[in-house]
């Protein structure tokens, strides 16, 4: 059956730019960041899509580092003091608040100027870990359950839905019509912060986000008609991709990527997958494939990558975050039986 995942709006964010730009904190309207001994504005971002966002629009006026090295995993990230050290050389921070608690920390207790927080600058939702209802959760606490209504009016029947993760969903930056919005707070984050190259700033960001819708008809173009809408991951990281495109994903594990499912979780993905004709079992680049490949063996399934961009690896199918989507996109349309 082809059904939407449903998602559980959170408090509306009014003016999300505005807001996420007033905490470029002690930092005033007319105070410029000051810049290395190159002339850049030195910039450290929390992980991957982060990194991506300040490279492609600070160009050759900013230096990017980033706290979350290539092929480590960024959810439990512990910060060093020689980064934490880091953090306060720096000019300003980009990271994403509610995906590394140890990270919101460091950054919150930094003195850093400028501290921009791409949470804010587009609209957040609360996903439902579909499956990790009251039968088939291990640690994710307790949920509700029944038959439910989604997107398209059909029932989900005999899947167990109901379980919301703590907190938005964070991983924002695998819907592009969002992590364009985000680009364009970042833009002007960066304008503020070094208004001596804001032209330039304003031109990168500009064609950051005409690449990004461009990826974004790419999916809807291949995503629009497929024998099936259902698709499983190990962690439930693509729920703003598949609200997007009309999909929906049934993780393994829920929000954590680290988790480990429940017996009867894994038996109502093997009843699930055989009734919406679902092919494929998706892992990552970054954490195990065990269980994955577990699920598949024995509900006779394939496997295949489908990668939350949290880093690039040289596992990864592409150099950048576009490549890497692409190839995403290609792994889904063969999984999904696109025509």
């Amino acid at each position: 059956m082809n059904v939407r995942r449903r998602l559980i709006p959170t408090s509306a964010l009014t003016a999300a730019t505005a807001l996420a730009l007033v905490s470029l904190s002690a930092c005033s309207s007319d105070d410029a960041a000051a810049t290395n001994n190159k002339g850049k504005l030195d910039v450290v971002a929390s992980f991957y899509p982060m990194q991506y966002l300040a490279e492609q629009i600070g160009g050759k006026h900013v230096e990017v580092s980033t706290l979350t090295e290539p092929g480590q995993e960024p959810h439990d990230l512990e910060i060093s003091a020689k980064q934490r050290a880091q953090l306060e050389e720096s000019d300003a921070a980009l990271y994403l608040k509610g995906l590394q608690p140890n990270v919101d920390e460091a950054i919150g207790q930094s003195d850093l100027k400028t501290k921009i927080d791409a949470a804010g600058l587009t609209s957040l939702e609360k996903h439902e870990e579909e499956g990790h209802g009251e039968e088939g959760h291990d640690e994710h606490g307790d949920g509700e359950h029944g038959d439910e209504k989604h997107g398209d009016g059909d029932e989900h029947e005999g899947h167990e839905h109901g379980h919301a993760h703590e907190g938005p969903d964070p991983h924002i930056w695998l819907d592009p019509v969002r992590y364009a919005e985000v680009a364009e707070g970042v833009g002007k984050a960066f304008a503020k912060a070094d208004p001596d190259h804001k032209a330039a700033y304003e031109k990168n960001t500009a064609a950051l986000v005409k690449k990004l819708k461009g990826l974004d008809a790419e999916f809807e173009k291949g995503l629009k008609d497929t024998r099936t809408k259902v698709f499983i991951t190990t962690h439930a990281a693509f729920g703003y991709l598949a609200e997007r495109y009309g999909l929906t994903e049934e993780s393994i594990t829920g929000l954590d990527p680290e988790g480990e499912p429940s017996a009867n979780r894994v038996k109502a993905l093997q009843k699930m997958a055989e009734a919406d004709g679902v092919t494929t079992v998706f892992h990552e680049t970054l954490v195990s494939d065990k269980t994955a490949k577990t699920l598949a063996n024995d509900a006779k399934l394939k496997t295949d990558v489908l990668d939350p961009v949290e880093g690039i690896t040289e596992k990864s199918r592409g150099d950048d975050y576009v490549q890497v989507m692409r190839s995403n996109l290609k792994a889904l349309r063969t999984a999904l039986g696109a025509k």
